[in-house]
């Protein structure tokens, strides 16, 4: 395995979290329905609209990666949701797999792709940077789920 193979490796450990911290699929395990659109006092966020930012964020940082002629939403109107709870559980169960999808998208990228070489599109951006982009703004935004979780009395 050489130095670049090592890296994509560790990346994919980063991304898929869990290592240093609880992964998202862990924020989320076991978490009640009638939570999802809580937000506890002085939060101006539930769990749902930050699951909901994670798979916005993270499916526009992968499409910037594999496409050159994609369209960033509006930021920030159009990466945070307006209602505080899913419309369905369907549409809870669709974000999840949609981030969990994506996420595995941006893997196969990774393994694909030369981490160093700026896209010809951007301003400098390389897969390398995007890779910790997803995992630092993922990682972030689970932390924020476990408090929420901590403050409704529904975390372990």
């Amino acid at each position: 395995m050489d130095k670049q193979d090592k890296l994509i490796d560790e990346l994919i450990k980063l991304l898929r979290g869990g290592m240093a911290h609880a992964s998202l699929t862990d924020a989320l395990e076991g978490l009640p329905a009638d939570l999802r659109g809580k937000k506890p006092a002085d939060l101006p966020y539930s769990i749902w609209q930050l699951v909901e930012h994670i798979r916005i964020a993270q499916w526009d940082m992968l499409e910037f990666s594999r496409d050159a002629n994609h369209r960033s939403p509006k930021w920030p109107d159009d990466y945070w949701p307006k209602d505080a709870d899913p419309e369905s559980d369907e549409d809870w169960d669709n974000s999840v797999a949609q981030i969990n999808k994506d996420l595995e998208e941006f893997i196969k990228l990774l393994k694909a792709g030369d981490l160093h070489e700026p896209f010809e599109h951007g301003d400098g951006q390389t897969l390398l940077r995007e890779a910790l982009q997803i995992a630092d703004h993922n990682a972030y935004h689970t932390a924020e789920i476990i408090v929420i979780r901590r403050l409704l009395d529904a975390w372990r």
